[in-house]
């Protein structure tokens, strides 16, 4: 019994659910990246390797966000905090995912694909937590983009090259993750002021932080119809992601003008089924226009 919880809490240290959604946009990265189904042994192999990179970063900042995240009812329940696993013994865990995911990646898909993963890792688990989180209100903007990297990881993995059509999934989730993330920090704005985290809602205002999310969410409309433009997709992606688009804004505005933050809660939601929703459009497009189906 003792070992089924202690192997839940490690699975919990991965962020599951985070990563799920990140091996989504890598396997959409893939699958656009060539006009035929990808490569079986790539595409399993390659998302193992992105997966445990992932994890491994998720783990270090379960490591680092300790301190704080016993102040957050959020992530109060969390491993660490609730004494379930030490840190020695988290840093071993992240060690090794680290170092099987990057192997797997570098000698199995190529050195490309391991490198721009490290960075990632890096940008996320060192950059982002250890110093952008605590000196910067526009922490998630600039460090935003390691989380983004996951269809850029998946096209490298196919292709063995960086391409304009890579980048432009990348800054999808690039433009996506303030709004995202800004609505979650406004109904968790009293835990952020606890652990005094300089989220934008807590140094400028929760009124100036809604009028950004609305201003991200006009520039993600435009991102999310560029594929389109670029006919990287087709008319199938246009008329979902024009629905998708309509929703997302249908729920900034409604955010901008409510005076509670229960709004903030749902656009939040509502934006993780919106990327899987763009990326889910992406993927069914493609197969429709380039094969034929």
């Amino acid at each position: 019994m003792q070992a089924i919880k202690k192997s839940r809490s490690y699975y919990e240290l991965c962020k599951p659910r985070v990563v799920m959604l990140m091996i989504l946009t890598s396997i959409v990265g893939m699958c656009l990246a060539t006009p035929h189904v990808p490569n079986l042994f790539i595409l399993i192999v390659g998302n193992l390797g992105i997966a445990l990179s992932a994890s491994s970063a998720a783990t270090l900042n379960h490591i680092a966000d300790e301190h704080i995240d016993r102040l957050m009812k959020r992530t109060e329940r969390r491993p660490l905090v609730q004494r379930e696993l030490s840190v020695k013994q988290s840093l071993c865990f992240a060690f090794i995912l680290g170092v099987v995911g990057l192997s797997v990646l570098y000698f199995c898909i190529n050195p490309l694909t391991a490198f721009l993963t490290f960075i990632s890792l890096m940008g996320y688990a060192v950059l982002y937590t250890l110093f952008l989180k605590y000196q910067t209100p526009q922490n998630i903007v600039i460090g935003g983009l390691a989380g983004a990297a996951p269809p850029l990881l998946g096209w490298t993995a196919v292709t063995g090259h960086i391409s304009p059509q890579a980048l432009l999934l990348v800054l999808i989730i690039f433009v996506w993750t303030p709004p995202h993330f800004w609505a979650l920090a406004i109904h968790r704005f009293e835990d952020y002021a606890k652990a005094k985290v300089p989220m934008l809602p807590n140094t400028h205002g929760i009124a100036h932080t809604k009028f950004q999310i609305v201003l991200y969410s006009v520039l993600l409309c435009v991102a999310t119809v560029l594929p389109f433009v670029i006919r990287q997709a087709g008319w199938f992606y246009l008329a979902l992601v024009l629905l998708l688009n309509a929703r997302f804004l249908y729920w900034a505005f409604k955010l901008y003008f409510s005076k509670n933050d229960i709004e903030a809660f749902k656009l939040f939601k509502f934006s993780i089924q919106y990327l899987g929703g763009v990326f889910v459009a992406l993927l069914v497009d493609h197969y429709l226009y380039t094969l034929r189906i």
